[in-house]
């Protein structure tokens, strides 16, 4: 038996080294997300199959902040450590396509419950099981969305860069503060 490694050398794209001054946009199924830097500052966000397609602004009024979560609902929901959110007014995102794709669960027992019996509803694509947002009815007028299914990586890293931990009383041992980042023991204060 060879201890030989068979890994691909070929040259695959870096999203890591992708020039961050411009839209960077890796292939995916749906190939027609975009961003506009002008105005108020719009762009995409859709699931992995390309069913579901929303807009949202990328600055303020509607813009209203990115955090990076470790609560114990952002675990789960995501199947991993933490999350990396963030948070749009509901009157300016948009659903360009796949609104009758959306399922939701809703549930009362979650890391927001204290909040006056507060439900977080999960909106996600039918198809290929995408979570696109939550709502809940302890913050009304948000819209909680997930950085991962915006169409133009370099928005990851400029315009919708986290400013904030939260929850990181919940956070593992293993991972260490992001540097340079507000840190809070529980949600956003």
């Amino acid at each position: 038996m060879s201890t030989e490694s068979h890994i691909h050398t070929h040259a695959v794209p870096s999203v890591a080294a992708a020039d961050k001054s411009k839209p960077s946009f890796p292939l995916f199924i749906a190939n027609d997300g975009y961003s506009k830097a002008d105005g108020d500052g719009e762009a995409t966000a859709t699931c992995f199959c390309g069913a579901v397609q929303l807009a949202f602004p990328t600055q303020g009024p509607g813009y209203l902040g990115a955090f990076v979560c470790h609560c114990t609902d952002c675990r789960k929901i995501t199947a991993s450590m933490f999350a990396t959110n963030f948070t749009v007014a509901d009157s300016h995102l948009k659903h360009l396509r796949g609104q009758e794709t959306l399922k939701t669960f809703g549930q009362s027992h979650t890391i927001a419950s204290p909040r006056n019996g507060n439900v977080m509803t999960n909106h996600f694509c039918s198809d290929c099981g995408t979570l696109m947002y939550r709502v809940g009815s302890g913050f009304p007028g948000s819209v909680f969305m997930r950085v991962g299914t915006v169409d133009d990586f370099s928005l990851h890293e400029t315009r919708l860069k986290p400013s904030v931990e939260s929850f990181v009383k919940d956070r593992v041992g293993w991972l260490m503060p992001v540097e340079g980042m507000k840190q809070n023991e529980a949600f956003l204060a």
